[in-house]
């Protein structure tokens, strides 16, 4: 006899609910599993915007990419706004050149602190 085929009357080890909590814990793994995928997807894309935004502090700001990273950082914290939120701005800003003046006002302040810095083989500012 197969050893998944029971005689009648008997019950699986663990007793009658074993099967369905089974069914239930992999139900609750798999929509864990769901979610996680879609919190990281969210980080992919995330993180791609704020590259961008990295990006365009480098090419606007004359600013390196770590400087870069650190202005996103303290533009969100002095604004109080999430930095993917603040590199969605940047991004749009770059395109259509509109910022909600406050937030570009702490841009502003923030890439004067860090830049410009010296491109190579460009001689000194006077």
């Amino acid at each position: 006899m197969p050893s998944d085929v029971r005689p009648a009357g008997t019950e699986p080890p663990g007793g009658p609910d074993e099967g369905v909590s089974s069914v239930d814990a992999t139900t609750d793994e798999i929509f864990e599993l769901q979610e996680e995928i879609g919190q990281l997807k969210q980080a992919i894309t995330s993180h791609a915007v704020v590259d961008q935004a990295i990006g365009m502090m480098v090419a606007l700001g004359r600013v390196t990419p770590d400087q870069g990273w650190v202005v996103l950082q303290e533009v969100s914290q002095h604004t109080n706004v999430k930095l993917r939120d603040i590199a969605e701005m940047i991004i749009a800003w770059g395109g259509e050149g509109d910022m909600r003046p406050d937030v570009r006002a702490v841009l502003e302040e923030t890439l004067d602190k860090y830049g410009p810095t010296q491109i190579p083989d460009d001689p000194p500012d006077p």
